[in-house]
């Protein structure tokens, strides 16, 4: 438990205990002044209880209104400094796509290919960090948008990555409404998966919908059957020498949770299919 909720629960805790005491003090004392019987009972008791009340909120604002004072200068600091990341690590993939087209040196090329692969890494990280602060301190409004262009959208983001891998989508123009970032990202992360962990020859990616079923599959190699339970958890990659942090999965079932969006992935003889079930979002 951090600070701030442990702060906050002890100034709760002493502010409803003071307020009782003061209730039960006052109640005994009216009690034993006026004696209690039905005629009495009501001017007596909800005059008592609406008296304590009062003291439990007035006690309660002057208590935490210091807190959450706090809570709105940290979010807005958040807010800023994740702003401000977006600039350097734009500047750095700007310059290394320039620096693409003058170097020639095979042994400079492999180490501004580092660079860059470094500098996407982050601006990923960026991007997530951004969705999940927006997430937790602004309410995320649904939207309409159209399945298949969505998942266009993402397919041309790896454009660049998937080089002779063979991405087929045949998606319906179906509507959704969902959280249209949360849903995007979710695809990013599904489609740079089945790009990442697919084979060198002949690599395919089909993405497919079908009875209200959004399927994903790869010709990756089959994931390993004591994976199969835990491929979803935070930082589990089952292949660590490719790139990442092991968390796009773990963003993805938990968008999926939040969006009542059933996922499982299937381990076929020629590759891997994730499957979602998108019938809570379907218009």
């Amino acid at each position: 438990m951090n600070s701030k909720k442990r702060d906050f629960l002890i100034s709760i805790s002493i502010i409803f205990t003071f307020s009782l005491i003061i209730i039960l003090y006052l109640n005994y004392y009216f009690i034993s002044l006026f004696g209690l019987n039905q005629e009495n009972f009501v001017y007596v008791i909800i005059p008592l209880v609406v008296f304590g009340l009062g003291i439990f909120l007035s006690f309660s604002m002057s208590v935490l209104k210091p807190l959450f004072k706090s809570d709105e200068r940290l979010e807005q600091s958040i807010k800023e400094t994740i702003h401000e990341l977006n600039i350097p690590v734009s500047t750095i993939k700007m310059n290394t796509q320039l620096l693409q087209k003058t170097i020639t040196d095979e042994k400079s090329l492999k180490r501004l290919e580092r660079i860059t692969q470094a500098s996407n890494n982050l601006l990923k990280l960026y991007e997530n960090m951004e969705y999940n602060l927006k997430k937790e301190i602004d309410k995320i409004d649904k939207q309409e948008f159209y399945l298949n262009e969505i998942i266009l959208k993402s397919c041309d983001k790896f454009y660049d990555i998937k080089k002779d891998t063979k991405i087929e989508v045949n998606i319906p123009n179906i509507l959704v409404l969902s959280d249209i970032n949360g849903f995007e990202k979710t695809m990013d992360n599904l489609i740079s998966n089945a790009i990442k962990y697919n084979i060198k020859d002949n690599p395919i990616v089909e993405i497919s919908y079908k009875n209200s079923v959004l399927s994903i599959f790869n010709t990756g190699e089959q994931i390993d059957t004591k994976n199969l339970f835990i491929v979803f958890d935070k930082y589990f990659q089952e292949d660590s020498t490719k790139d990442g942090f092991g968390l796009g999965l773990a963003m993805v079932k938990e968008f999926c949770k939040k969006n009542k969006i059933t996922i499982n992935n299937d381990t076929l003889e020629k590759g891997n299919r994730f499957n979602l079930n998108l019938k809570n979002i379907i218009k």
